[in-house]
């Protein structure tokens, strides 16, 4: 009956307390109000079969009721309608710069390094529902494979058709990469512009020297984090492809990382470097950056209510008219 109410004035529901002592007071009134009369025989009355009188006692039920309604009309039972709206006062844009070069599908990290990227990629963007997200693509060249956008759909389609491919050069060109992402980001107009910049070797392609596009990022004040991808020591990395089969022949490599670059890149565009040497580790570090990054949000809360109290006042004020007009009329003979 109530589900969905509240009750404004909850205080109120003391008064019902005295619904007991009405009840005490009318059994010991309607006793001493009671006459008795002690005659040897009635034979010479004549007997009423009316059972009239039995329903006098509905007259005070009738006002006990009124009283109950009362009450909780007065406690002011209301539903509320809540609504809620968000304003988004700082929007963040974001692009993830992705090394696709062949060494991202070593097997250091469950299934390779490449997928489990995506995956860690997947729940960051999800955890950014109020940001704009862009992916640049990069090898020994770099390419823009999502504009930023506020369209999660797209960005996340995007992601998963990453794969690597032989279209692009091969190589690592970390300052392509960088410089895709700045220019990219470079006209955006919100508050806070950030590229997390992820490769799992060195810089040895590309036509774009890394400390002249960390230098383009800064100009353009833009927050770089950097992330070395893969594990300490050796790992198992592709190498040629077979051409019988013309599948993938994998060896056990030395993992190299330039992460003096990395480090260097991230300081000085005020960002920072983290170093992934697993799943777990990859995992955590997106974490990270997510909360480093917040986006600040305004909520705005809308109250509605909707009073209920006003059919139970009505039929209060019914049951009193009632009552009343049966103590005057049909049970006047008896009250």
């Amino acid at each position: 009956m109530f589900e969905g109410i509240e009750f404004a004035n909850k205080t109120f529901f003391w008064l019902l307390l005295l619904l007991p002592i009405a009840i005490a007071w009318y059994i010991l009134k309607n006793r001493q109000q009671t006459a008795e009369l002690k005659i040897s025989s009635i034979k010479g009355f004549k007997i009423a079969n009316s059972s009239l009188p039995k329903f006098k006692h509905v007259l005070f039920l009738f006002r006990l009721l009124a009283l109950t309604l009362l009450i909780v009309a007065m406690a002011r039972p209301q539903s509320v309608d809540v609504t809620t709206k968000t304003k988004t006062t700082r929007g963040i844009d974001i692009v993830m710069a992705i090394d696709v070069s062949a060494s991202m599908l070593a097997k250091d990290l469950a299934p390779n390094r490449l997928e489990a990227l995506k995956d860690v990629a997947s729940e960051f963007i999800k955890g950014r529902p109020n940001d704009r997200i862009g992916i640049v693509e990069y090898a020994g060249e770099s390419y823009t494979k999502t504009p930023i956008t506020s369209d999660k759909a797209i960005v996340l389609r995007s992601l998963d058709a990453i794969k690597y491919n032989t279209i692009i050069e091969g190589g690592t060109a970390i300052g392509m990469g960088l410089a895709t992402s700045v220019n990219r980001l470079k006209d955006s107009k919100a508050k806070s512009r950030v590229i997390i910049l992820l490769t799992d070797g060195v810089n040895n392609a590309g036509f774009i020297d890394p400390k002249i596009a960390s230098e383009l990022a800064v100009e353009y004040g833009i927050k770089v984090y950097t992330i070395g991808l893969g594990t300490n020591g050796m790992a198992l990395t592709p190498v040629r492809l077979d051409p019988r089969t013309g599948a993938l022949q994998y060896e056990r490599r030395q993992v190299e990382i330039d992460e003096e670059l990395l480090k260097e890149i991230a300081n000085v565009t005020g960002g920072q470097y983290f170093r992934a040497t697993n799943n777990q580790k990859l995992e955590e570090i997106y974490n990270e950056i997510n909360k480093l990054e917040k986006t600040e949000i305004e909520e705005f809360k809308y109250s509605n209510y909707d009073e209920k109290f006003r059919p139970l006042v009505i039929l209060a004020l019914a049951l009193l008219m009632l009552e009343l007009l049966l103590r005057n009329t049909l049970f006047k003979s008896f009250v």
